[in-house]
């Protein structure tokens, strides 16, 4: 089938719509002492390859000639963030309506079956352009990072590789990394719409369901009211829900994503006006501002979750030198688990 691309976003580099937040926590997890070391001996030891043999054994490949609609929806997304390759896209059997990208090397998105059947071919490709947002920002790593760990201490992987590693806070650490992630995508969810409220409907759907009579003016609301929430103890109650989710709650998302619009940045990158992969200029000062803001925040968080930051290198150094078979923590890249 011929696919026509009707408007692109020529070289747009994610930092044109990258969310503070975004910048912020993954800056915060480059400064943590050898946790990128470590992430990356995890995914040498091979388990990645099993996580991406399970999903090409298990699931169907979207192409041309299978579910070609949806494929074909799936390149327009592809085209319009002017994305160098279009990343391997299959289908999973599964109940909740849920895309994921994964890859520590060469990403591949995963969406689930209840949400190609149930929801419209627009709603759909939206969710998809989301995770291709995920893919040009390159979060793919870090998420993989985050599903190997999950599988870890669910126990569907071997736990006698976890021996003397800080796995938990490493993966509260990923998680909060993650929710400010997925700020970013839902921008570039809604630049390829060409509609910032196809992404908020969305979220509001995933929320509550196909009800009929939603109203999305009483939704916004919501998230105003949710926003504006001043009681300490509410918000005390609101860190801990928040603590195992991988995204954040729907209303936070949507407050978000207006208050960009608003701001009229998404309307500048509509109107061409944005940075060029490899053409990035240096952050604006009340950028870098916002930067600083969530850093200190997840900093926070990283002392109230993890413990001290330099306590959570030593652990790492630790159960590096542990795995190495020399003591040193200097094994060779894909070097095999003893």
């Amino acid at each position: 089938m011929t696919i026509e691309t009707s408007f692109r976003y020529e070289q747009i580099s994610a930092k044109a719509y990258e969310h503070p937040a975004d910048r912020a926590a993954t800056s915060a997890l480059h400064a943590v002492p050898l946790l990128d070391t470590v992430i990356k001996r995890l995914i040498d030891l091979g388990h990645e390859k099993r996580l991406r043999q399970v999903i090409l054994g298990n699931a169907v490949k979207i192409g041309p000639e299978q579910v070609p609609e949806m494929w074909g929806r799936y390149v327009q997304a592809a085209g319009i963030l002017d994305l160098s390759a279009v990343p391997p896209l299959y289908a999973f059997n599964g109940a909740d309506a849920n895309a994921m990208t994964l890859g520590a090397n060469r990403p591949i998105i995963v969406a689930k079956s209840s949400l190609i059947a149930s929801y419209t071919d627009d709603e759909v490709q939206t969710v998809l352009a989301h995770e291709l947002g995920h893919v040009l920002s390159e979060h793919y790593y870090y998420t993989t990072a985050l599903v190997m760990l999950r599988q870890f201490l669910d126990g569907s992987l071997p736990k006698s590789l976890l021996l003397g590693l800080p796995a938990r806070a490493m993966y509260l650490a990923l998680l909060e990394w993650s929710r400010a992630a997925e700020l970013s995508a839902d921008r570039a969810a809604a630049l390829v719409r060409g509609d910032p409220l196809d992404p908020c409907r969305l979220m509001m759907r995933l929320a509550g369901g196909a009800l009929p009579g939603m109203s999305f003016e009483a939704f916004m609301k919501q998230a105003t009211e949710y926003q504006n929430e001043d009681d300490l103890f509410s918000r005390h109650a609101r860190f801990w829900a928040e603590l195992r989710l991988s995204h954040p709650f729907a209303v936070r998302r949507v407050k978000e994503l207006m208050e960009w619009v608003q701001s009229g940045e998404y309307d500048r990158i509509r109107a061409g006006v944005y940075p060029r992969r490899g053409q990035e200029p240096p952050p604006s000062e009340e950028f870098e501002a916002a930067v600083a803001a969530y850093r200190a925040k997840f900093s926070r968080f990283l002392e109230r979750t993890a413990g001290d930051v330099q306590r959570l290198g030593r652990q790492f150094g630790d159960w590096l030198k542990a795995r190495s078979p020399t003591g040193t923590g200097d094994e060779p890249a894909g070097a095999p688990a003893t």
